[in-house]
């Protein structure tokens, strides 16, 4: 590999996500592998501007793979929106004369990374850490199998709930613009609607398909509702109207919230982090910038950010099918 590449920033930005820790450990011991300094920055874009750096090594991130959250911790940041807080944060780089940047997060964090590349032609890669996902380019973000166990071990529990009192519960994901989280979570859980941003159910239909299961002999119901969908943007308005044309069903509500984020990373969220911090440190390497790692078809692959966020990865729409055959 050539490079005049020596030393490498990492940080992490936006909402956190349970991996971004074993991608960070990755990034230091790829550093440290292939002979490079490596750099954590606090507070993300933020600790950028005001120049928080600490060095990291191989023994710096021991004891890390397996916890949630992030260690380098996250914040906004209003200064590095402007073009005196972006030129802040390029000379405390130069002045630490780090060489390179890594950034874990998501479209937000992504948009940041391109705009100083851009202004400073400086090198950054990214990695896909959110549990939504949704970015393009990549298969599975860091984040995002752990937060399908969560949810569905959280719906679970709760239909042991609905089953002992012959409810219907509705169970508010995460998803503000992507339905991924809604949808998997809803056929692993076994839900008997899902709702989710890319497709308008309507309230009648809805209602309509609750009225069938109950005829159908179901005495309780889970249906589990992505923040961002249209019908279910006010749960508790939704659960009334429920109520009011379904009178058979005592209607509960439940908003996971940010439980979705927390927690010990899954095995598999551990192995994609891996694989993408150590892609990471070897794209910089072979000189690729201005670009996001990810995983397709189970290979390292590399995306430009302008593509990554571009838009949400496209629903699939054989799940919805598989989704309603199953829930009949």
């Amino acid at each position: 590999m050539k490079t005049n590449i020596q030393k490498i920033g990492v940080l992490t930005s936006g909402g956190d996500a349970p991996g971004m820790n074993a991608a960070i450990r990755a990034a230091v011991r790829a550093c440290v592998f292939y002979e490079k300094e490596c750099t954590g920055i606090y507070r993300g874009f933020q600790g950028l501007v005001e120049g928080d750096f600490i060095p990291l090594g191989a023994r710096s991130v021991k004891n890390m793979i397996n916890r949630g959250g992030t260690f380098l911790k996250s914040a906004r940041s209003n200064d590095f929106r402007t073009a005196e807080g972006r030129k802040k944060a390029y000379d405390h780089l130069k002045e630490n004369e780090i060489d390179a940047l890594i950034v874990i997060g998501g479209d937000g964090t992504f948009k940041g990374a391109s705009l100083f590349h851009e202004e400073f032609n400086f090198p950054v890669v990214g990695i896909p850490g959110t549990i939504d996902n949704d970015i393009r380019g990549t298969d599975f973000t860091i984040g995002y199998d752990t937060a399908l166990n969560t949810v569905v071990e959280a719906i679970d529990k709760i239909r042991d709930t609905a089953n002992s009192h012959n409810r219907l519960f509705l169970v508010e994901v995460m998803g503000r613009d992507a339905g991924d989280i809604a949808l998997n979570a809803g056929i692993g859980a076994g839900a008997e609607e899902i709702l989710i941003p890319e497709e308008d159910l309507g309230k009648d239909r809805l209602v309509e398909s609750l009225a069938k299961s109950s005829k159908s002999g179901k005495t309780s119901s889970i249906v589990v509702v992505s923040e961002g969908d249209q019908i279910g943007k006010n749960i508790f308005e939704l659960a009334e109207y429920i109520e009011e044309h379904l009178k058979q069903y005592e209607v509960r509500v439940t908003v996971l919230g940010h439980i979705q984020r927390g927690g010990a990373p899954s095995c598999y969220d551990r192995v994609l982090a891996s694989r993408l911090g150590v892609g990471a440190v070897e794209a910089l390497l072979e000189n690729k910038n201005n670009v996001m790692v990810g995983v397709k078809h189970k290979k390292i692959v590399v995306t430009l950010f302008k593509e990554a966020i571009a838009g949400s990865n496209e629903i699939n729409w054989d799940l919805l099918k598989v989704a309603d055959i199953i829930s009949i």
